[in-house]
This record gives structure tokens, sequence and C-alpha cells, in this order.
């Protein structure tokens, strides 16, 4: 049987080396089509998608997120895909769902190469999304496709899930085909990279922070409540908090601590002019074992210890005093690891190993992502995929994000084995 088991995988390996450079130009086809989000119009790409699967006998089904929900989410237009692939009596087996996000962030400044040009050079494809995460709509597809053509599964069943709103947190992606009934599978491997598999990741909670003041002429600015100040004084208390989070650390491996990030800043309506309102938007990024409503109540508190202190030092009465408006923008839970994860976890592994030459720990990761909406409900899950060591090495949302195509070709192979295992 072991004899038979390694005949399978050598198979498997060899028909993704000769379908290789077929998957790399279905790669190249797909970052060419831009998903910038925002403003996210991804639309476009979904039908894209579609279109170069149906060419593998894939018939996806296009599932249209109603405009308005789009509209009122911050978006243009989102279809998600689900391509069924039964293998046998409903009931038969497990179903293993595969879920890549084609949205991006937009690609920014600093690019030497065109981030839509999917250009080859020095063994890597550059682009954006070439990492994060459209190679993966890559390695699940020519992984289904190397099992359909060599083990040739008699049970169970796979399904491709092609997602468009994880940048804005996943609910009108995952999270909408789960909450309508459109998908259920028992276990699920989602886009991640090649050299550990994540098992856990940080929560996320964003949020909005609109400071009032009152606009004056900056030459007699006693006449006017200033907006910036009150916000320096709001992300000074903000920092403090940052320096406070060092002290508490995760006990899941690859997770340190908290952190916030203050990215966006916006006010003022000349240089001339005593601003009257600024806008912060920031980023809280919650350790698994923080709890979500404890930490906004925290940040909450800190903002109005921050505007109050700031409205006594200046005397302000309530009349003219500094004001605040605090907005969730997001709040995505952290992931945890369900026992039932371990098949997935092992097959990985184990030919991880095989592959790459080394045993991809199994680790958490400080970042966030929508696979934590299928384990809400339950279902296993594991992050695994085409990508480098880290982050940093794939320039994932900065400039000239890139996949090298070996771990592209790898990570393949080691999905279709794993799934060999898991559909026997």
């Amino acid at each position: 049987m072991n004899q038979d088991r390694q005949a399978t995988y050598a198979a498997l390996d060899a028909w993704i080396d000769q379908h290789f450079d077929e998957q790399v130009r279905f790669l190249q086809a797909l970052v060419q089509v831009p998903t910038d989000t925002p403003p996210g119009n991804n639309a476009p790409h979904a039908e894209r998608t579609a279109e170069l699967i149906q060419a593998f006998g894939f018939e996806a089904e296009k599932h249209a997120v109603p405009a308005q929900e789009v509209k009122d989410y911050g978006m243009e237009s989102i279809t998600n895909l689900i391509v069924r692939r039964p293998y046998g009596p409903t009931g038969s087996g497990r179903t293993i769902a595969l879920n890549a996000h084609g949205d991006v962030v937009p690609p920014g400044e600093g690019w030497t190469r065109d981030p839509y040009g999917a250009q080859i050079e020095d063994g890597a494809m550059y682009g954006r999304a070439t990492a994060v995460s459209k190679s993966d709509f890559s390695t699940f597809t020519f992984a289904v496709r190397a099992l359909e053509a060599v083990a040739k599964p008699t049970q169970g069943a796979i399904e491709l899930h092609f997602t468009y709103d994880e940048e804005f947190g996943g609910l009108l992606g995952p999270g909408w085909l789960l909450a309508q009934g459109l998908t259920r599978p028992d276990l699920m491997i989602a886009a991640g990279f090649s050299y550990e598999v994540v098992t856990a990741h940080n929560g996320c909670l964003q949020m909005e922070v609109t400071v009032q003041g009152k606009m004056a002429h900056a030459a007699v600015p006693h006449t006017g409540v200033d907006a910036l100040q009150g916000a320096v004084a709001i992300m000074n208390a903000l920092y403090v908090e940052n320096v406070q989070y060092r002290q508490v650390t995760s006990k899941v491996p690859g997770i340190q601590h908290p952190y916030l990030n203050i990215g966006r800043i916006e006010g003022g309506t000349n240089t001339n002019v005593v601003p009257g309102k600024v806008v912060l938007k920031l980023d809280r990024r919650m350790i698994p074992e923080e709890n979500p409503a404890e930490v906004e109540a925290r940040i909450r508190a800190v903002i109005t210890q921050a505007v109050e202190g700031f409205n006594t030092e200046r005397g302000y009465g309530s009349a003219d005093a500094l004001r605040v408006d605090i907005k969730r923008l997001l709040l995505a839970n952290a992931m945890t690891p369900l026992p039932g994860n371990q098949p997935l976890v092992e097959a990985i592994q184990q030919h991880g190993e095989a592959v790459f030459g080394e045993k991809p720990p199994a680790v958490g990761t400080p970042l966030y992502t929508d696979v934590r909406l299928y384990v809400e409900r339950g279902i296993p899950g594991v992050i695994y995929g085409a990508g480098p060591r880290t982050v940093l090495e794939s320039h994932a949302k900065r400039a000239d994000e890139r996949v090298v195509l070996q771990d592209l070709r790898r990570a393949t192979k080691v999905i279709a084995r794993s799934l060999a295992d898991l559909m026997a």
C-alpha cells in the first residue's frame, strides 16, 4: 500500500511539472485583471476567472452579492465563485473547501515593474496579488486538476471558493456564502505561504475617530478649537498603550503581542485655518487570548480620557469643548485552532517535508484573514499555499509584490498530495 501511495505522489508531482507552464500563464491572466479594493469593483475578475477555468472543465457558480449590500459596505461589485467537484454519492466522504481571495489593496507607489504586468524575472512573477492571493487560485485549481487526473477520487467532494472581500473583512466573501447556506464543508484550506502551516491568527479591530473642534483664522487661533491638537493628544495616549501592549504576550507560536496602528489621518482646510475637524483611522491587532469587547472598551476609554484632559487643560467649557465621535469599522475575531484540523496539519506537514525538504511548523500569524469565518462556524481550517517564509519577503501590500515560481510549483504538489490523502 505504501508503494502505491508513493507512486501516486510521484505521478501527481509529474503531472504538475508537465502542466506548470500552463499554470503560470493562468496566474498571469488573473494578475492582469485589477481588483483594487478600494474601490472594490471585483465582479469583472470573477467573470474572467470563471471563463479561464471553464477551459479546464470546471463550472463556476457565480454568486453575486446584492448591489445595495455591496454599496453599503463601501465596495462596488462582488461576485463570489464556488466550483463543486463531487467524487461520489452525497455524504460518501469529506467535503474539503479550498479558499483564496482575489481582492487586493491598490498598488501604491514605488513599483519598478508594472503591478498588473505579471512579469517574470529571475524565477519570480511580479505583480499585485501574485503572492496574496491570486497565486493560490492557481495552486488550488491545478492541485485539484492533478488529483482528478492521477488519483481519481471516488468519494467525497472538493469545492473551490474564490471570494472578493478579504481586504474588507470577508463578511461579503466567505461570510456571505456561509450565511446564505451555499456551502458547508467539513474541512478547509485557505491561501497562505509555503513554509508554515498557520492554525491561528490575530483578530483585528478597526475604528474611525472623528475629532470635532472649531475652525478659526490662523491669525486669531484663540477663537477656534484646534481639532488637530486634540487629535495629537489622542494619538499620544494611544501610542502609550502601544508600549504597554508589549507586556501582553501570546502563548501561540508565531504571535507575539497586541499592537495598534494609526494608518490614516485626514483634516484641515488650508494652511491659514485652524483645523476644525480631523479624522483618524486606527487598526488594533488582537492576540487570540484577548477579549474583543474589552479591547474596544479600553480604546474608547483611552480616547475619551484624552479628550477630557485636553478640554480641561485649556479650560474649555461645554459650549466650545473638543468633541469626538468613535465608530467601529471592522471587528474580525481571532482564529483559534479547532481539534478537527489535525488531519489537515498532518498531511501538509508530511508532504511539505517531502517536497520542500523541511517540515513546515504549525504556527500562528499576526495577520488576520477571513478563514476565521469558517472556523467560527465549526469548520476546521488551516492556512497554506504558495509564498515565501515571511510577508516581508513577498512584498505583499508593498511595491514589487512577487511569488517565486519554484514555491508555486512545490506548494501545488503539497496541496495535491494532501488532498489525495484526505480524499482516500
